[in-house]
């Protein structure tokens, strides 16, 4: 079990992202605090600069349908169903999960739910190996890597969000993908997964990511935006809230490439893969003992996506109540962080691809290996 945990924190290091709407180092976690500049994004996406505004180890936990909380007369009671333990990331996955939280907390949701969300995966990740939490939503990658070195103990049920990363400058010179060769790109996340992603559309676009651009590797966001606001038509690889929040310091600043449409322009044939930030993974052990609970929780969360989505002001305002990050960032950012909830075989295909391209460009991104069939849960 330690040599696991070693390993997954390990990986945690390497995430890298995004996790977007995400900490130093790779899983940029976001830690949203009282200053919006430190709503990160990341694997949802890491901790950023943000660390003395993040209250570390104080996760936000939501006991819903705990309590007692359905008077007598009160309609919409919890069914009574399982007691499921959830756990997110501060940013975009835990955004799409706000509806279900509420809808727990006054108790109409089939099951009961506990939800903690917390500012780092490497809060996640151990957890849901030491059966602490039944259900985590968390990087893409990381889930593959937790299959690996668990010998296949999780299972993913859908992917939640899909990339959250985009191309920003202060100029007009970027249009399209092609318009980067010869630019410099500052960005964060050098050997993990926004590296992997920028580098896959550069090759796609026929721009030799070693020769045909720069690319100046940052350790933080906020280096990326501080590099941007001074270079003369600077460009920068950002990741969702943090570009809103950097629009809202330098309002020179706009979205020139969505990183995922780009990533979608270039695929070909019927297997079509996809720039993924996050999905949602059981614990096969809770799957197979509770699968009317987990099948519950997964039509739920659905419903709890769409309506972020359809919803944005609402959303916001829910967000922020369970301190993500401020209504204010939420609004702007919500349209761009690409929450969504897709399962089944479009699941497997869309990120089966996408570990792929990891694989081919850094094994261990993935966990040494692609993971097999047993990974996908197909209901």
């Amino acid at each position: 079990m330690r040599r696991i945990l070693a390993l997954l924190l390990t990986t945690a290091m390497l995430a890298g992202v995004l996790t977007g709407c995400g900490g130093k180092g790779t899983a940029d976690t976001t830690a949203a605090g009282e200053d919006v500049t430190t709503a990160a994004a990341g694997t949802e996406a890491a901790k950023e600069d943000a660390s003395d505004e993040e209250t570390a180890g104080a996760d936000v936990t939501t006991a819903a349908a705990e309590d007692d909380t359905a008077a007598a007369g009160t309609e919409g009671d919890t069914a009574g169903g399982e007691t499921i333990r959830v756990g997110a990331l501060k940013g975009p996955t835990a955004m799409g999960m706000v509806k279900l939280m509420d809808d727990a907390e006054a108790g109409n949701t089939a099951n009961q739910y506990e939800f903690t969300i917390a500012a780092a995966i490497d809060e996640i990740t151990p957890k849901i190996v030491q059966g602490q939490f039944d259900i985590a939503a968390m990087p893409a990658n990381v889930s593959s890597v937790l299959y690996n070195n668990t010998d296949g103990a999780v299972s993913v049920l859908a992917v939640n969000t899909l990339g959250v990363i985009y191309i920003v400058e202060t100029g007009e010179s970027v249009q399209s993908a092609a318009d980067l060769k010869g630019k410099t790109i500052y960005a964060s996340g050098k050997g993990a997964t926004p590296e992997y992603a920028l580098n896959y559309v550069l090759k796609q676009n026929g721009i030799d990511p070693e020769k045909d651009v720069t690319i100046e590797y940052k350790s933080e966001h906020a280096e990326c935006a501080a590099a941007l606001a001074e270079a003369e038509n600077g460009i920068a690889m950002l990741p969702q809230p943090f570009v809103t929040t950097a629009q809202v310091k330098n309002d020179k600043i706009r979205i020139a490439l969505d990183m995922t449409e780009e990533w979608e322009k270039v695929q070909t044939g019927e297997d079509k893969s996809a720039l993924i930030t996050g999905v949602v993974v059981v614990r096969n052990e809770f799957l197979q003992a509770h699968p009317e609970a987990v099948a519950a929780f997964m039509d739920e969360y659905k419903a709890s996506t769409e309506y972020v989505t359809a919803n944005v002001e609402e959303a916001a305002a829910l967000i922020e109540k369970y301190d993500i990050v401020p209504a204010a960032v939420a609004q702007k950012a919500l349209p761009y962080c690409n929450i969504t909830f897709i399962e089944g075989q479009d699941m497997k295909t869309q990120l089966g691809g996408y570990l792929n391209t990891l694989f081919e460009q850094n094994a261990d991104a993935v966990g040494g290996t692609l993971p097999d069939e047993g990974f996908y849960y197909l209901r």
